[in-house]
């Protein structure tokens, strides 16, 4: 076919017009990647929406989105455990064409979810609470919940001091498994002392035995979802079954904050030994006020700060972040809490744990 030179022109003009719009259409670059202008879309999905340690992830995720020109958008479950709210969000997530998700699981409920989200091209960071398998999502950003129960072990061992031990382990759930629940499970019966045969399994343990400074017994493995309520009915369960237990583990300030009411209502808080993982504004006020004697602090606000951020930092071309060596996820830190320091098992006391708490 015959051109003339005007007409010739003008297809040089149009091709290099459509060029350009391709090339918006990516996203402002020749490789897929965003431009520094561009909106980000990222999911926050937190457990629930009530939960002050996930209230602190929503605003430091917010005040991070601000900075990094990210468009954030918000969800939870229903309650901790609710895995079909997570798995709708996740579902939303993919259809509106985000960049990545940020989430705390509920457990392996949400797993294929997660899976679909990441065969569709988006980055995929769990916060607090790896899933089981690890692999599950691209990356964890969290608290080493091991350490945390381990460090509040120590402390209880030391505490202690040769004392026999009847212990009440407040858990989270017992109708699912989830790794943050027998992280910190077992971490603590690992810093007592106490042999704990699968480390990824509450329960299995001897229910009575030699801890690090005496004799042990445990009375109880208790569900408390988490919350006030559910700490203060397992603690009563548990109370039902001895009324003599001087040590009580409880997988956060919440659970044991209402532990302690239990405790109280049956006037026994008296030589009671009662530790948590959190280091909440509100926990550490539990510390000072000796409903707790220490607890382990970890910072949610940093999880998710780091999480927007990493997001979109891949979205603009910018590396993947790695997993802390030795570890299968990014340690966020963790300190123990408390006005009781002990020789042997590093601590921070209150006063610095309030200007590094959350909620």
């Amino acid at each position: 076919m015959h051109f003339t030179t005007r007409t010739a022109r003008l297809s040089v003009v149009a091709a290099a017009v459509t060029g350009l719009l391709a090339l918006s259409a990516c996203g402002g670059s020749d490789n897929g990647t965003a431009s520094s202008t561009d909106k980000i879309g990222v999911s926050l999905i937190t457990k629930d929406s009530t939960n002050p340690f996930f209230v602190a992830m929503q605003k430091g995720a917010k005040e991070e989105a601000a900075k990094n020109n990210v468009d954030l958008t918000v969800a939870s479950g229903k309650a901790d455990g609710d895995e079909q709210g997570q798995v709708q969000a996740i579902e939303n997530a993919i259809a509106q064409g985000q960049k990545g998700i940020l989430i705390t699981p509920n457990g392996p409920g949400v797993n294929s979810a997660i899976k679909k989200a990441r065969d569709a091209g988006l980055y995929v960071i769990a916060l607090d609470t790896p899933p089981d398998p690890a692999d599950t999502v691209d990356i964890t950003f969290a608290t080493d919940n091991f350490e945390a129960g381990k460090l509040i072990g120590q402390w209880t061992g030391k505490q202690l001091a040769g004392k026999p031990a009847t212990i009440a382990l407040l858990d989270l759930f017992n109708d699912k498994v989830v790794s943050v629940d027998y992280n910190r499970d077992q971490g603590f019966l690992t810093g007592l002392g106490i042999d704990t045969k699968d480390a990824k399994k509450n329960g299995d343990e001897a229910k009575s035995g030699s801890y690090s400074g005496g004799s042990y017994s445990i009375v109880c493995n208790e569900p408390t979802q988490g919350a006030e309520d559910g700490g203060r009915s397992a603690m009563e369960n548990c109370l039902t079954k001895n009324s003599n237990i001087n040590v009580v583990y409880t997988i956060n300030e919440p659970a044991a904050v209402g532990a302690y009411n239990a405790l109280k209502a049956a006037g026994k808080t008296s030589g009671v030994l009662v530790v948590s993982v959190d280091g909440g504004c509100a926990g550490v006020k539990s510390v000072k006020d000796s409903v707790i004697g220490a607890t382990s602090q970890q910072y949610p606000l940093k999880m998710a700060s780091l999480g927007v951020e990493s997001i979109a930092k891949i979205a603009r071309g910018g590396d993947k972040p790695k997993n802390t060596e030795g570890l299968d996820f990014y340690n966020t830190g963790v300190a123990l809490v408390t006005d009781k320091a002990v020789a042997g098992v590093t601590s921070i006391d209150t006063a610095k744990a309030g200007t590094l708490c959350w909620g």
